[in-house]
């Protein structure tokens, strides 16, 4: 069978299954309407009281280089069904799966044909392992188990959490997911506590599950400390990931959040952050917030060998974040800093999540780098009556030279970063359906040393994203 005919199968029996939910809920009521007494604690009837969501997802992505390096650009459509069961002495269960088909886009697989450079963006809207795969991509991406009371829930199996270093990164077709078993307990109104213990992940951009060292390498991996190329990838030795983290309301407006993540045989970090806001006059507040990590490897990082291991066991990391703003009424100034210390570089898998820094900006990152100096404003608005909602932002980022490997994993130059997002939601007949155009271009402020290869999907760039979203 073709891969096109079993996607094709996939959606006739996902629309069955809709249909099949849709007429047991009608049933449901009519029953309901004749019978006296309705059994609430059977299975069948938390099965009849279960949620069901949809979601479609059309996404234009365009990369323009400067030239002569390559353009690229991808238009995808994706969607998907899940279903979660109503309560059974609290328990729950889960499943849901999504499936994306290519429409058009460039050759993915090609590298430019000047920097043997490979595609980075527009590829992580399908199967970064198989660029050519353009129709068999679809990934059961819920399926859990799931306890809950007011006062706490446990979610055993896949799922998608959201912590500040294992996250959705949803800025592609799918989100990043993970299994495991996660917990959330909230002892009072004040305090919330997380934690979990993972064992696979699903980075976006891929469309099967991944061992925790298996994951790490999807994504390009950059160079080691002495420059030669990382050979971290299928050589690393990590079988799951710990995390333990809480948030606690100090007050009106007052938070600090502290989170711990073990990632055995590879490193832990750590991370602490206080939030703040005060009010100014009738309609403004004012609001800061500081944060700090701090890195350190395990063992020797993920692998004995220096060449193939992840955490170079000689660095550490240190990260200081510090932000202000204000706001008023629809209005919400900011400017946000971030120094990362010359230790070492700060490092987090890009195939987990996107780094919590104050000044990160779509479309880039500055994990793999150390001495890093960025400083970001935005201005963001909002005109409800309207449904529209509109953020414009520039950073600066002050990086190492692109030859200084042991602070500069990915060689990126530092850079001026420009953004415009602009979202709109329909109302009415057209309720649950959203648009969002994002622009953002990126110029080099720094020596690229004519070597194009610091150039192409780095710098000297402009981003392109539309983004269609449906959900019911």
């Amino acid at each position: 069978m073709s891969v096109y005919k079993r996607n094709i199968f996939f959606f006739i029996r996902a629309s069955i299954f809709i249909i099949f939910l849709t007429l047991s809920n009608l049933l449901t009521a009519q029953e309901n309407e004749t019978s006296k007494q309705t059994d609430t604690t059977s299975l069948q009837y938390a099965l009849r009281k279960g949620r069901f969501e949809a979601h479609f997802r059309l996404y234009y992505m365009s990369t323009n280089n400067q030239r002569p390096l390559t353009d690229y650009y991808a238009l995808a459509f994706g969607g998907g069904v899940k279903y979660e069961t109503g309560k059974f002495k609290n328990f729950q269960v889960g499943i849901g799966g999504f499936f994306i088909w290519n429409l058009t886009s460039s050759n993915l697989a090609i590298p430019d044909s000047l920097t043997g450079i490979k595609n980075r963006y527009e590829i992580g809207q399908f199967d970064m392992e198989n660029p050519e795969n353009k129709n068999d991509m679809d990934r059961l991406e819920d399926f859990y188990l799931k306890y809950s009371t007011k006062k706490i829930a446990i979610i055993l199996g896949k799922q998608v959490i959201q912590t500040p270093f294992i996250n959705p990164q949803d800025g592609r077709m799918r989100p990043t997911g993970e299994e495991g078993i996660w917990a959330t307990i909230l002892p009072s109104d004040k305090l919330k506590i997380y934690g979990g213990w993972l064992t696979k992940i699903s980075p976006r951009g891929t469309v099967r599950w991944f061992d925790i060292d298996e994951s790490i390498g999807v994504y390009p991996s950059g160079v080691n400390t002495d420059g030669s190329k990382s050979n971290y990838k299928g050589n690393l030795n990590s079988s799951w990931i710990g995390m333990v983290g809480a948030h606690y309301s100090i007050r009106k407006g007052v938070s600090i959040q502290f989170w711990e993540q073990y990632s055995v045989n590879l490193f832990n970090t750590m991370m602490i952050q206080a939030d703040g806001e005060r009010p100014v006059g009738a309609f403004g507040k004012l609001f800061g917030g500081v944060q700090y990590i701090f890195q350190n490897p395990l063992k020797d990082g993920g692998n004995a060998d220096p060449s193939k291991t992840y955490f170079d066991p000689a660095q550490r990391s240190q990260v200081f974040g510090l932000r202000g703003g204000y706001q008023f009424k629809e209005n919400i100034f900011r400017i946000n800093a971030t120094r990362i210390t010359a230790d070492g570089r700060f490092l987090m898998p890009r195939e987990w999540g996107r780094e919590p820094f104050y000044t990160f900006m779509p479309r880039e990152r500055n994990e793999g780098s150390g001495d890093v100096r960025a400083v970001t404003i935005n201005y963001l608005k909002a005109w409800p009556r309207q449904r529209v909602k509109l953020e414009l932002g520039y950073g600066y980022y002050d990086l190492p030279d692109v030859k200084n490997y042991r602070l500069n994993k990915y060689q990126m130059p530092s850079y001026h970063h420009f953004l415009t997002d602009l979202k709109y939601s329909f109302g009415g007949f057209m309720k649950g359906l959203n648009a969002e155009i994002l622009y953002v271009y990126k110029m080099d402020a720094a020596n690229t040393y004519e070597d194009l290869r610091f150039v192409i999907n780095k710098v000297n760039m402009h981003h392109f994203n539309i983004i269609i979203n449906y959900f019911f």
